[in-house]
């Protein structure tokens, strides 16, 4: 390798640096605000769900800007999770790969699934009312209870991996995995709440705490 070579590829190591930093700084912002519109959604809409209306509950408009302010959630929730692994990806292991790629995919399900009660099912209850009456069946049986699943499992294997790193206090950790499997059927209140206050938990920790520059190298 020539002094140019080494010298570029010593260059592009240090930007990638510098941006895994930049990233991992941004973890907690990330987790508080996440966690902050996870709770204020859920409180909000406590008293709108209605299991057996679901024509009433889609029709109404505090449910509906709701529903896109816990969409948003779900995105700050993915984006949140891959930074924070930053903080302790140098010592998290195989284990906290699997952990920090259970709750992308995870999120990922579940919040095709937010989308789709945000967006399509409040389409329906506007124009095809009947439909929301009839009984669920088929593929959007095992597509729904899929995304549950993994959320949960995601969310707590990512709880699991980051107790196991020891980066973060071990009751946040801890918080994190009941979350997580409460978080099963967190798109109905108050189910997502315990890991809506994990993540504001984890959030303020982490813009208390200042980020090691090696656990992101």
């Amino acid at each position: 390798m020539t002094r140019l070579d080494a010298s570029q590829a010593s260059s592009s190591g240090g930007n990638l640096t510098a941006s895994r930093t930049r990233l991992a700084r941004l973890a907690g912002p990330l987790a508080l605000a996440a966690g902050a519109l996870m709770v204020v959604v859920e409180v909000v809409i406590l008293p709108i769900v209605d299991r057996d209306d679901h024509v009433g509950t889609s029709t109404n408009t505090v449910y509906r800007i709701s529903g896109v302010v816990y969409f948003v959630a779900f995105c700050l929730l993915i984006l949140a999770v891959v930074a924070a692994y930053l903080w302790q990806a140098d010592k998290a292991g195989r284990f906290g790969v699997v952990g920090v790629i259970a709750a992308m995919v995870g999120t990922m399900f579940l919040g095709g699934d937010l989308w789709f009660e945000t967006f399509y099912v409040t389409y329906l209850a506007d124009t095809a009312p009947a439909v929301l009456d009839a009984d669920p069946a088929g593929l959007i049986v095992i597509g729904a209870v899929s995304s549950y699943l993994l959320f949960a499992i995601g969310w707590a294997l990512f709880g699991l991996s980051s107790l196991r790193a020891g980066v973060f206090p071990r009751a946040i950790c801890v918080a994190i995995v009941i979350g997580g499997l409460l978080g099963f059927q967190s798109l109905l209140p108050p189910f997502g709440i315990p890991l809506g206050l994990a993540m504001i938990w984890l959030g303020v920790w982490m813009i208390r705490t200042p980020v090691r520059a090696e656990a992101v190298s």
